[in-house]
């Protein structure tokens, strides 16, 4: 058995295949973070709207993994650092069909200009 991290619950699985807010809001991201607590799939920081991060300001859950494809690093709000951590419930990351940014029919054509 696996030593437990606090802040990481490998046996919660992602909220869903793309941000939460951006899904009910129909917006758009352009890289995707799950948090390593409670599986809340939010947007990264360079998304337009950054739900990961205001996830973490609002739950204080310190560790998000990357949902993107080939990617397994973890992040602590925290400390700012990066770790490696427990293999999280699956799925890993979002359907290799779904466009960076994504999903396709809501990303702008200017998108990089909307870019932090």
């Amino acid at each position: 058995m696996s030593e437990q991290i606090p802040g990481i619950d490998p046996s919660v699985a992602p909220s869903g295949t793309g941000c939460v807010e951006c899904e009910a809001a129909e917006g758009w991201w352009v890289h995707l973070r799950r948090c390593a607590e409670c599986g809340h799939v939010g947007c990264c920081d360079s998304s337009p709207s950054q739900h990961a991060t205001k996830h973490f300001k609002s739950s204080g859950h310190p560790f998000v993994q990357s949902f993107e494809p080939g990617e397994d690093w973890f992040y602590n709000f925290q400390d700012e650092g990066m770790y490696e951590g427990p293999e999280l419930a699956p799925p890993q990351h979002h359907p290799l069909n779904q466009t960076v940014p994504g999903p396709r029919e809501r990303v702008p054509a200017d998108w990089q200009q909307h870019v932090h």
